[in-house]
């Protein structure tokens, strides 16, 4: 595998990770976020995910598992399982994070203004919101990465889309802690490195994997991919777009992330 591919996918990885920095930004300058432009981008991002995922992903690993066994029923049904094997990782990671530190539960400044919370619950809150985006950009960064060396447009795509998704969850982690501490820079830093967790989650999997490589594993991290972001997508991309907008807002991004997708892959095809 060529070092520029690797290095490519690496770049893109931690394009995706360390855009929780922006939503540090973000909640720092800006009293409140506009509803409507986080329902549509969340809308946006989880149609991205979804077709791509679907579309695009599911079906190369399913191209790549049949080509290896010769076999179409046991390319399918292992693709098929190693789907929902994703969608497994990723709820069962879900399961063990508590519900106050979820980055699932997207937190305003207007939110913390109004709380009564002690500085030391905010800090807590807010270092174990960093951590639980750590624990869940692993399998985000091994998806960005692997889709990147199989696709560089592809790639492009998943990245984009993870970065959308991962600035609110920046500011999850920047806002508890930016009002407990009154440090921007601690509160940013925080944030910032959460996102690392993906980059090195891309990393770690690649290596551990690499001398394994095949078309049949291939396939089924291909699959397993899909499978986390189409999870990602339903669990948490569009219930927090509802939350924050208007639910044609949510559906309008995530009908227009389907055709900004789709339509890429048909100028790149």
């Amino acid at each position: 595998m060529e070092t520029g591919t690797i290095l490519f996918a690496l770049g893109l990885t931690l394009f995706a990770g360390l855009s929780t920095g922006i939503g540090s930004l973000i909640a720092f300058y800006q009293k409140s976020m506009k509803p409507g432009f986080l329902s549509g981008a969340l809308g946006f991002s989880a149609g991205v995910m979804i077709y791509v995922s679907m579309i695009e992903i599911f079906v190369k690993a399913r191209d790549s598992l049949e080509t290896h066994f010769d076999n179409a029923s046991l390319g399918y049904l292992i693709t098929t399982l190693s789907f929902f094997g994703g969608i497994a990782l990723i709820a069962a990671i879900d399961k063990f994070v508590p519900d106050a530190e979820n980055p699932h539960e997207i937190r305003d400044v207007d939110d913390m203004e109004d709380s009564e919370q002690k500085k030391r619950s905010l800090l807590r809150m807010g270092l174990f919101s960093a951590l639980a985006i750590a624990i869940h950009n692993f399998p985000e960064g091994l998806a960005t990465f692997i889709g990147a060396i199989q696709d560089p447009t592809l790639g492009i795509s998943i990245a984009v889309a993870i970065a959308i998704h991962n600035i609110p969850e920046g500011i999850s982690v920047s806002v508890p802690i930016y009002y407990a501490t009154g440090s921007r820079r601690k509160a940013f830093g925080y944030s910032f490195l959460s996102g690392l967790a993906e980059p090195i989650g891309a990393l770690i999997g690649f290596f551990v994997l690499r001398a394994f490589i095949t078309d049949a594993l291939f396939g089924i991290v291909f699959a397993g991919v899909a499978g986390i972001m189409v999870y990602i997508s339903l669990d948490e991309l569009l219930p927090t777009a509802e939350k924050y907008g208007k639910h044609h807002i949510a559906i309008g991004g995530l009908i227009a992330g389907m055709i900004v997708m789709a339509s890429s892959l048909v100028l790149f095809a």
